[in-house]
């Protein structure tokens, strides 16, 4: 389904390109140039017009004045640049138009504002817009189908870039200065970017590196505890280094980055600006991360579930259930009772958890005596206790009861780690809605972290597909920006 939609994207495209090309050569052969002249000025005679530059390129076919504004209009006649002068008094204008190949006239520079290019942008937008609305129709399925896919954090954080280039674009449209203006503008916002970036990012690493040095306090050193750590140090070093690279060009002889029309400056705006659009993409698909994981945390599964499997975690030293566990329980419970009272269909609760070297008892049995204190019958509680980590707790929990064809499963566990489960489930092919209990803030820094790192691991060849698509873009505005400068 997805490949039709990306050759029916690049057909658009295409026919886009086709249309586009054919306006602008239409409408690209003559040009209205407009001056404002002193309106004193009683008779266009009085003003003084003059054609400079190649033989035989431009023409004037018309020319009036109105209330101080002079009109041209120009005509294309051959390929080549001209310059149109304009004196009365001690008023001078001077303007560089240039005709490229099939007539079209543009004008300050070599891929500036000509005649009906208004199209462009909103052509784009207009792309912009289908692809949008082909990954939202694709997410939307694929949520339908299993929400705990990491394609669909990659679909979520991909139509939050395209939304924010959709808006960048569309608020420049209405004071849009042709093909090369426009990629100044975007060269330029970006580079505003990378200035109000930094605080921005200090600030946002900080607070991750400190939450993270709270989950350490209170849960031990691990490598998979320092994630938020080491990402934070990560993006304040990938913040600063374009900064740093940049300063160091300003002051050096062996390279001029001054040079409007040495390729040194080019080559040093393309990769400034292919490193923060490339940031700028990975903060949208970790935003993507958050939104997708809040909204697997916050899911009320279904009121149709025969089981609902509780995913068990270190015990206390006497057999009781730790606050993190219990509150996994309690939220099954909880769960449980809604769909009693909703449409008066039984669960059976499925513990899962073996026993570890340092605990009296399994995890399923300390459940098992939890769910019996809170008044749940022991023949609607079946226990898993082989099982050392997620993938087994789901693994072996579903082996229990995989003979009762078209169960509905529900399963519970910590807020942050709903999606994770789910999606570990959705590896095994095993469907099941999760359930979060709530817990204490800093664990979620380092959850949205880790299923970050894991979206980016697991959508790997997408991740580069759009990148690959980022640089070439950008290779070729900073194409056309050289181009106009040496033309």
């Amino acid at each position: 389904m997805f490949k039709n939609n990306k050759i029916k994207l690049i057909l658009l495209a295409i026919i886009l390109f086709i249309v586009l090309f054919i306006i602008i050569v239409l409408g690209g052969k003559n040009y209205i140039y407009s001056v404002n002249i002193d309106s004193d000025v009683l008779s266009i005679d009085d003003i003084n017009i003059n054609i400079d530059g190649d033989v035989n390129v431009i023409k004037i076919v018309d020319k009036n004045l109105n209330n101080g504004i002079l009109f041209l209009k120009l005509k294309s006649i051959n390929k080549g640049r001209a310059f149109i002068d304009i004196n009365y008094g001690d008023f001078y204008s001077s303007e560089i138009f240039y005709v490229h190949n099939f007539g079209v006239i543009t004008k300050n520079s070599y891929f500036g504002k000509s005649n009906n290019d208004i199209i462009i942008p909103i052509f784009i937008l207009l792309y912009i817009s289908t692809i949008i609305i082909t990954v939202f129709k694709k997410y939307k399925r694929n949520v339908s189908d299993n929400m705990y896919q990491y394609k669909n954090i990659t679909y979520i954080g991909g139509m939050i870039f395209l939304l924010s280039l959709f808006l960048n674009i569309f608020v420049k449209i209405f004071n849009y200065g042709g093909l090369s203006s426009s990629i100044k503008d975007i060269i330029s916002s970006v580079h505003f970017f990378s200035i109000i970036i930094f605080p921005v990012a200090t600030i946002v690493s900080l607070f991750v590196i400190i939450s993270n040095i709270k989950l350490l306090k209170n849960e031990g050193i691990t490598w998979k505890n320092m994630l938020g750590i080491i990402l934070g140090l990560l993006v304040i070093i990938a913040t600063i280094i374009p900064d740093i690279v940049n300063n160091y060009l300003q002051n050096v002889t062996f390279i001029d980055v001054h040079n409007e029309k040495g390729i040194a400056l080019y080559i040093h705006d393309f990769f400034e600006t292919f490193i923060f659009v490339c940031l700028t993409y990975l903060e949208c698909i970790l935003l993507g991360t958050i939104v997708l994981s809040v909204k697997a945390a916050k899911h009320i599964p279904s009121f149709d579930k025969d089981y609902i499997i509780i995913l068990g975690c270190m015990i206390k030293k006497d057999g009781s259930l730790t606050p993190l566990l219990k509150g996994r329980v309690d939220a099954a419970i909880e769960f449980a009772n809604m769909q009693k009272e909703k449409t008066n269909k039984d669960i059976t609760f499925i513990p899962s958890g073996g026993k570890g070297s340092d605990e009296i008892i399994s995890e399923a049995e300390a459940m098992k005596k939890y769910l019996i204190s809170q008044g749940i019958d022991n023949k609607k509680i079946i226990i898993e206790d082989k099982s050392k980590n997620t993938f087994e707790n789901i693994k072996f929990s579903y082996n229990l009861i995989k003979e009762k064809k078209n169960s509905k499963i529900a399963l519970s566990t910590t807020n942050y780690h709903v999606f994770r489960a789910g999606n570990i489930a959705f590896n095994q092919n095993i469907k099941l809605e999760g359930i979060g209990s709530k817990t204490k803030s800093y664990f979620w820094i380092n959850a949205f972290i880790r299923e970050f790192i894991a979206t980016i691991y697991s959508e790997k060849k997408r991740h580069i597909k759009v990148l690959s698509i980022i640089m070439i873009i950008t290779i070729i505005m900073i194409t056309i920006s050289y181009i106009s400068n040496i033309m």
